[in-house]
């Protein structure tokens, strides 16, 4: 078992003037703390209306600088009345490249149900959940997160 050297994490901040910047901060919470988040029900024809955010991802060395990183990226959206949120975990497959660790693997809040108002089963949440995944800008989120823990 390797140890783990270095641990950072990036999350975006607004200015008072309402312009985002960055600022490191101790590791954030861990991104598959959305399993604890009161369920939230949503129709899975839906899915693609939701308006999810970037709102942190960890960045870990196992191993020496020169091995590859991993780590978890949590996105989501909040209202006043809910807060979804889905995570992952994600590997550097070589430098300037980064794929999802497990693309079964999110974790999510989110509990999508069909046209009848039943529950998808995990595999079609899966499903759907990469669709959503695929169109999130992600990977740059994650590159700039690698970009600012080598500094």
């Amino acid at each position: 078992m390797r140890a783990v050297l270095g641990v950072a994490t990036l999350a975006p901040q607004q200015t008072s003037k309402g312009k985002s910047r960055v600022d490191f901060k101790p590791p954030m919470t861990p991104a598959w703390i959305v399993c604890a988040w009161p369920p939230v029900l949503w129709q899975a024809d839906s899915a693609s209306r939701l308006q999810l955010v970037h709102l942190g991802t960890r960045v870990l060395h196992y191993g020496g600088h020169a091995s590859p990183c991993s780590g978890q990226t949590l996105w989501g959206e909040s209202t006043a009345d809910r807060s979804a949120g889905v995570a992952w975990d994600w590997v550097e497959v070589q430098e300037g490249v980064v794929a999802m660790a497990d693309p079964l693997g999110l974790v999510t809040n989110l509990k999508l149900l069909d046209a009848k108002g039943e529950a998808l089963s995990d595999f079609e949440v899966a499903v759907r959940l990469n669709g959503l995944v695929h169109a999130l800008p992600w990977q740059t989120e994650v590159q700039r997160a690698l970009h600012h823990a080598n500094d």
